[in-house]
């Protein structure tokens, strides 16, 4: 008993330094503040300035069809800024910037290892024995660097299929219900949670075949789960049931890869991952799992390791999925079915985080049990994976990269504001050489804009401005035609590169833009990251250049100049 009482006490103290160690990875946040270094992409470029937008609009609880009229003339529906059931928006409501940042990393990370640990134990591995397993994996789960706006979208998932195994089990408790009805105000369907559920439905399915009977508990909870996505996620079943308007993403093409390249992404993404849900698993966790699985294969010990060798052909099958997503022989099926077009059907990889760690500690516990001097080797091997998510911290990853301050550059963008001294909705800017996005945040009313669900007409209409420019470059032309979802205006000269820093000596030369166009959708200034020698060929006058200390940018203000 009192071998029990001490192997309790022990792992209560790891949760306890796990949770310490939690809270010193997103300390950069609170120290720091806005001198803290943050991801860029679909972050700092567009979901950072959107909440702060939107707070802005007045229209956080506004109608479904109300339109935000900072971005693209207006045209920009509020349901393209997500639902306000959302935590991550109110949290950017209530606080600073970086305040609600870093609470929304620590909310995610808390319940991010909450959810693996309990998953671990209840499911997995419940002996006592493993309790340096659960809780090392569950830490090392937790710090992987997530996409930070989809909240517990994936890194919440472990929680929920502990939940739903439970109930699947028979469960009558409490706990479970209120997991799967609090989840879905922390997280997204669309970025994670509709193909976790459609997996449950699956392994419901499953059951069902195999004679397991209906479950009908189990069925419940899934159905359960799935509408309060719904009345969570309102806007977004209004948007797809009742608005029959082009967007944005009817234009959108996906399926371009051809089987030899299709193929090679799978084995990318299975070593490597998506930026999405870096699971940073290809230096430590990958040769463990393998090698795990080449002693299951000698030892012959497939009964007993079932559950091991089905995660690892899962975890397999999502990679080959996410690629062959982008396979073109799905062209004809397309062409036939919009929606499998419109809708990114390769999500299903958003589970492969969890898998990957369940698979981790699955593997830790079979190399511990091989052989005795492999003991040792196990928890090095975890030791080894928690410094490499470590490494992965923001403030690590993003060092050279602008701060936040640095990104929105809040006093000189004040300069600007006061230099034209007009109000700022009575004029419309543009951006060359730097993300609208930044514009936005200091409250500049913007044509370009970065978002995939806007009206097509738009698209159409911001494209005259960009014409010549697009007909220069294959590339360009074709991620704004086929996608659509940066509606910048895109340079030859430049390519798909939105950060031109002070200390670029780079200088634009043969641009062409149809200022005319510009001009007759209210547009009246450029913010340039580079001066443009050409400036006089596209009506443009440069009015003024402002710098400051705390800006990563030098931004050169040219004013339209069309005569009436």
């Amino acid at each position: 008993m009192s071998n029990t009482g001490s192997l309790q006490r022990s792992e209560y103290r790891l949760i306890i330094a796990a949770l310490l160690l939690i809270v010193i990875f997103v300390s950069p946040y609170f120290i720091l503040g806005e001198n803290a270094h943050l991801r860029v992409h679909d972050n700092l470029d567009s979901n950072l300035a959107w909440y702060r937008v939107l707070a802005q609009s007045n229209q956080i609880l506004g109608p479904v069809d109300v339109n935000i009229p900072q971005i693209i003339n207006g045209q920009l529906q509020r349901g393209a800024f997500g639902t306000e059931y959302s935590g991550i928006v109110w949290l950017h409501v209530l606080f600073p910037p970086m305040v609600a940042y870093g609470l929304s990393q620590l909310i995610t990370r808390i319940f991010a290892f909450i959810g693996m640990y309990l998953l671990l134990k209840k499911h997995f591995l419940s002996s006592k024995d493993w309790s340096w397993i659960r809780v090392g994996v569950s830490l090392a789960f937790s710090l992987t660097p997530f996409w930070p706006s989809g909240m517990l979208s994936t890194l919440g998932m472990p929680l929920a299929l502990w939940a739903l195994l439970n109930i699947r089990a028979g469960e009558k408790s409490w706990v479970n219900w209120l997991t799967l009805t609090v989840l879905p105000f922390y997280a997204s369907i669309v970025l994670g949670f509709f193909f976790f559920i459609s997996a449950m439905g699956i392994l419901w399915i499953v059951d069902f075949v195999r004679g397991k009977g209906w479950n009908l508990r189990f069925l419940w909870a899934l159905i359960y789960f799935t509408l309060i996505f719904m009345m969570v996620e309102y806007r977004l079943v209004y948007s797809f049931l009742f608005m029959d308007d082009p967007n944005s993403r009817d234009e959108y093409f996906h399926a371009r890869l051809s089987f030899l390249r299709a193929l090679r992404l799978s084995l990318k993404n299975y070593v490597l991952g998506h930026t999405h849900v870096m699971s940073v698993h290809g230096l430590i966790i990958l040769p463990v799992t393998l090698l795990a699985l080449n002693i299951v294969l000698l030892k012959k010990s497939w009964k007993q390791e079932k559950v091991f060798l089905y995660l690892h052909l899962l975890n397999a099958v999502l990679s080959i999925w996410y690629a062959f997503w982008f396979y073109k022989g799905w062209v004809p099926l397309t062409e036939r079915f919009h929606f499998l077009n419109t809708f990114n059907f390769a999500r299903f990889h958003f589970l492969r985080p969890m898998v990957i760690y369940i698979l981790f500690a699955l593997s830790l516990k079979i190399l511990w049990e091989y052989k005795p001097n492999w003991k040792r080797a196990s928890l090095l091997f975890l030791v080894a994976q928690l410094a490499v998510v470590a490494s992965f911290n923001e403030e690590i990853v993003y060092k050279k990269k602008p701060s936040f301050q640095q990104f929105f550059a809040e006093k000189q963008f004040e300069d600007i504001k006061t230099y034209i001294g007009m109000p700022q909705d009575k004029y419309r800017v543009a951006s060359i050489g730097l993300h609208p996005a930044i514009a936005q945040f200091n409250g500049f009313y913007t044509l370009d804009t970065y978002n995939n669900f806007y009206p097509l007409s738009y698209k159409h209409q911001f494209r005259e401005i960009i014409a010549k420019e697009l007909e220069k470059d294959q590339k360009l032309r074709q991620y704004f035609d086929e996608w659509g979802g940066r509606c910048y205006l895109f340079l030859d000269e430049l390519g798909k590169h939105y950060m031109f820093k002070k200390t670029s000596k780079k200088e634009i030369k043969k641009m062409e833009l149809n200022m005319k166009a510009f001009y007759d959708m209210g547009g009246r200034y450029i913010f340039s990251s580079l001066p443009i020698k050409n400036a006089s060929k596209n009506h443009l006058e440069l009015e003024q250049t402002f710098d400051s200390p705390e800006s990563a940018w030098r931004i050169y203000l040219y004013r339209v100049s069309i005569a009436q």
